[in-house]
């Protein structure tokens, strides 16, 4: 795993082909900060926020896409509330005229962003928590050889590799927008203590970052990317 500092992001914010710009954002955040964000939102954000139905995920939510929206508007030079988005079939949000790819992942009160403009980008960020019926899921969403691994891991080591491959195929699979029904397709290779390579077809970028204790969260870029930098927001 690859651990970047985490930095103030400048106010002048560059983005080269050969950069990719990592997110760490804070969703838990005052009532004025949120009532911020909530007036960014466009009225189908703002519905769906409110179709929530604890407090908790519906702040989440306007924080996150509040966010989403600021952030990208500094790449963009433009309001917050202007960014407007176009989506997938699968509901996967991309821009409207722009090359930027961007894509977002949170958990608990966390959230990542992933900037680019070389291509395709994918982010996933979990909590690692116990799973009570872990080698199930392995069995059913990862490969033999991955389960196998896991199986041979002490309780607390497979909790840390079933998040770090659940993280490194879930962000590859945003990247393409094929979603979760492929998981179990997508070959991961991972040793404890080493990083994760990413074996599949195709000129793809893998890495795995740490943005706080017990997270697990992978970046996958199109193209071979040197530049990363994390900026905290």
């Amino acid at each position: 795993m690859f651990y970047y500092p985490w930095l103030p992001a400048p106010q002048n914010l560059v983005l080269s082909s050969d950069d990719v710009h990592i997110w760490r954002i804070n969703l838990n955040q005052s009532e004025s900060q949120l009532q911020f964000f909530r007036d960014t939102l466009s009225s189908d954000e703002i519905a769906r926020a409110e179709r929530f139905y604890f407090p908790e995920h519906r702040r989440r939510f306007i924080v996150g896409r509040g966010s989403l929206r600021t952030i990208l508007g500094r790449y963009l030079g433009v309001e917050a509330s202007e960014i407007k988005f176009i989506y997938q079939k699968r509901g996967k949000p991309l821009l409207a005229n722009s090359g930027l790819f961007f894509n977002l992942s949170h958990s608990q009160d966390l959230a990542l962003l992933g900037v680019s403009y070389k291509g395709l980008i994918g982010v996933d960020l979990e909590y690692i928590r116990l799973m009570s019926d872990l080698e199930g899921l392995a069995k059913r969403f990862f490969l033999p050889k991955e389960y196998e691994l896991i199986k041979l891991l002490s309780f607390e080591e497979q909790q840390q590799v079933f998040f770090r491959y659940w993280t490194c195929k879930e962000a590859y699979l945003k990247a393409t927008g094929d979603g979760l029904v492929e998981l179990e397709q997508i070959e991961v290779f991972l040793k404890v203590n080493e990083p994760a390579k990413l074996l599949v077809s195709g000129d793809w970028c893998l890495r795995e970052l740490i943005p706080s204790e017990n997270f697990a969260s992978a970046v996958v870029v199109q193209g071979n990317i040197e530049n990363w930098q994390c900026w905290e927001y």
